[in-house]
């Protein structure tokens, strides 16, 4: 079982990002080297990695993804992203900003993958509309343009950070896609738009087969203060019905409930109101208590 909703929050750093694991990572795994020597090996990577990247801002890093080495690329594009989190560096403002990086990650389709996944990311948090169309291209490739699954899960989140309806019917296909990273994915996006194409397509993936593309589905429906969420909000809050599911962890049980009690919290249906009552006061969890607390506590809907 995949990790649940991602919320507002990016794909981070292979594998935080990604819904899946890439090849890189999967080899490393079968790798055994001992603890001293991975240690070492770490620290020095830290240290010059730190020293390196002292004092760039975006148009350093952007080069660097232009000219820089094939393994120098996708590193400094991460860096990027980060950088474009954080939002302090003055070029962000420079009209041409977002026309460039728009036209590096157009250019990026034959390098390493990871560049453009990255790239991505740092257009979903530039959060510029003029990305739109490189993003939904990436997103939902069409004719003979290869499609690589996580390099659109990337491009889907940046579709839903930057909010433009121009995405919808895109991201509404998506939605109904056959691999359930995307269906995921794109749900989630979906959720930060009003439009009715967007509910529908909510109220199609809140049935979904796919246990984490209900949830997301529901989630982005109490993000629209919807009541067709509380259902599966419910089943997300049950823990016995989280015990039924064998391929979940205890973190991501742990995880799915208080997702469902943030949701929940403005969503306007009293079997919800009930349950996050029963979750405050008996939870095993005091994170569940509390959370469940602050949503009965906040802003009704």
């Amino acid at each position: 079982m995949e990790s649940t909703e991602t919320q507002a929050a990016a794909p981070e750093a292979e594998p935080e990002a990604s819904p899946r694991q890439t090849t890189p990572f999967l080899v490393l795994q079968f790798f055994i080297f001992p603890m001293a020597i991975v240690a070492v090996c770490v620290t020095v990577f830290v240290i010059f990695g730190l020293i390196a990247s002292e004092g760039k801002g975006a148009r350093a890093y952007l080069d660097e993804v232009r000219t820089g080495s094939a393994n120098r690329r996708w590193q400094a594009a991460f860096e990027l992203s980060k950088v474009l989190q954080a939002r302090k560096d003055p070029s962000l403002a420079e009209p041409g900003f977002a026309d460039e990086l728009v036209r590096v990650f157009n250019g990026a389709g034959a390098d390493d993958p990871r560049v453009r996944r990255y790239l991505a990311l740092a257009l979903g948090r530039l959060g510029d509309k003029r990305a739109v169309p490189a993003l939904v291209q990436a997103a939902d490739p069409r004719g003979d343009t290869p499609a690589d699954p996580d390099t659109q899960v990337y491009a889907v989140w940046a579709l839903g950070a930057i909010g433009d309806p121009e995405a919808i019917p895109s991201l509404v296909t998506l939605a109904g896609s056959e691999d359930a990273g995307l269906r995921k994915a794109a749900v989630h996006a979906l959720g930060s738009f009003p439009d009715d194409a967007a509910r529908t397509a909510l109220l199609t993936a809140v049935n979904d087969p796919v246990e984490d593309v209900r949830w997301n589905a529901a989630v982005a429906l109490a993000r629209r203060r919807d009541p067709a969420a509380a259902p599966v909000l419910l089943q997300m809050m049950d823990r016995r019905h989280l015990a039924t599911i064998a391929d979940l962890t205890g973190e991501q049980r742990e995880e799915a409930v208080q997702q469902a009690v943030q949701a929940a919290g403005v969503v306007p249906d009293p079997a919800l109101r009930s349950a996050l009552e029963g979750l405050r006061d008996s939870d095993p969890s005091m994170k569940v208590r509390a959370a469940a607390r602050a949503a009965l506590e906040g802003p009704q809907p």
